[in-house]
């Protein structure tokens, strides 16, 4: 059962209830009314054949304290009657005057008509006031049923609204499970479809989320593993190629202290010009080991240099696969150094991963700038992705993470006949990133 059919159908039940007490309210009060009019009109009739039926011998006297007996017998309705000879009502009801003076309607007690019946005279006046009356405690009653009806309605839109939303406090304790770091929001099975909507989204939620952080701890170790390959190269490249050739200048330099006064300029000269080539051959690593490490001068024209010397560095080291670069002429747009080094970096990443796991034949790096962003496109011909959509690997996580930090958009795409294609958006008027920081 969904939420609107529960409130409906307990309102329901509830009006139903109340029109129900509200209908016996209505037959009481009928009742009342119609035994109260019925005894009216007998005692009209009662008085009207008891007048008639006074002897006409009897002394005025007695026939009227016997009239006055009859009148006094029992009381009527809208109608007041007394003995042409009594006198009238000194007090009547102020609240009944009131009313019918504010309905238009005659008081108690006005003029009447005088009627004879035998040897009597009746004065038969209009009152209102039993009517009035009436009417007043209908409306009190109707008054009361409708306070008894609105408050037992908010009592139950209250009872029903709480029973109803009483699942949201199991909902709000599942997200902040997820939010402390829980894997699951542990939710009950709900009876209401709305709230088992809502719990489908959030145990989805808290699966992609429990793919994000399995993802996040993926490219964290990554990470790590990237971090450590690189100092453990920088060691060995420091130990086997630097180490060397500074080892190499230290001899030559040792050979110089110990027999400087027995060589001649000619064994002097050759001696200077080892330690020159040692000392090129040391600069010359040692640039190789800070471009791999940062690459400089990537603002503006400086990227696509860049970009050309990385890639026939691969198409050297894989010369299985062929590489092309294609830009514009006119050259690429400003860039600052964060989105330029964010771009490079991209590409190379993704030219690891073509060589590593594609096993393609070409690979093409497309770049096209425009007034107000730019497209880089890597698209190779190897297996592409595995099929049924699996999960990215760490190098397109470390990619996608790369890109966001600049705010540039990357899209999967297989190419055609085979093979996959990174496109990558990133904006130039939008993203303070992507402007020129060089003065």
């Amino acid at each position: 059962m969904d939420l609107r059919r529960r409130l409906v159908v307990s309102l329901g039940v509830m009006l139903l209830a109340l029109m129900v007490v509200a209908v016996l309210v209505s037959l009481r009060s009928l009742r009342s009314d119609v035994g109260a009019e019925l005894a009216a009109s007998e005692q009209l009739v009662k008085v009207l054949l008891g007048t008639g039926d006074l002897a006409r011998d009897l002394p005025p006297a007695e026939a009227a304290e016997r009239l006055q007996a009859i009148l006094d017998s029992g009381s009527l309705r809208h109608l007041s009657v007394r003995s042409g000879a009594a006198p009238a009502p000194e007090t009547t009801d102020p609240q009944a005057d009131w009313l019918a003076g504010l309905l238009g309607i005659a008081p108690a007690g006005g003029a009447g008509q005088q009627v004879r019946v035998g040897e009597q005279m009746l004065l038969i006046a209009p009152n209102p006031a039993s009517e009035i009356e009436e009417r007043l405690g209908d409306t009190v009653r109707l008054c009361i049923t409708l306070l008894f009806f609105s408050g037992a309605t908010l009592l139950l839109a209250w009872w029903s609204a709480d029973r109803a939303l009483r699942p949201v406090r199991e909902l709000q304790a599942g997200l902040q499970r997820l939010a402390r770091g829980e894997s699951e929001a542990g939710l009950p099975a709900f009876a209401l479809r709305e709230f088992r909507q809502v719990a489908g989204a959030i145990d989805a939620l808290a699966a992609a989320l429990a793919h994000s952080r399995a993802a996040q701890r993926q490219l964290a170790r990554q990470l790590i593993q990237v971090q450590e390959d690189e100092r453990r190269a920088l060691a060995r490249e420091l130990h086997d190629e630097m180490g060397q050739t500074l080892t190499a200048i230290g001899v030559t330099a040792a050979y110089l202290e110990r027999h400087a006064a027995e060589l001649a300029p000619a064994q002097i000269a050759e001696c200077a010009q080892d330690v020159r080539r040692d000392v090129r051959t040391s600069h010359a690593q040692l640039r190789g080991m800070l471009k791999r490490l940062r690459p400089h001068g990537l603002q503006g024209p400086g990227l696509g240099s860049a970009l050309r010397e990385l890639l026939t560095g691969w198409q050297q080291r894989a010369g299985a696969i062929d590489f092309r670069l294609d830009m514009p002429a006119a050259g690429l747009p400003p860039l600052g150094e964060d989105a330029a080094l964010a771009l490079y970096r991209v590409v190379q990443e993704a030219l690891t991963n073509v060589v590593r796991h594609s096993g393609a034949a070409h690979c093409r790096v497309t770049i096209a700038g425009h007034a107000d962003a730019l497209t880089l496109c890597i698209e190779d011909d190897g297996c592409g992705l595995p099929p049924g959509g699996a999960a990215p690997g760490g190098g397109l996580l470390g990619i996608a993470e790369r890109l966001d930090m600049v705010g540039a958009r990357l899209a999967l795409e297989p190419a055609a006949p085979t093979g996959l294609r990174l496109r990558i958006t990133l904006s130039l008027t939008e993203n303070p990133q992507a402007q020129d920081k060089t003065p």
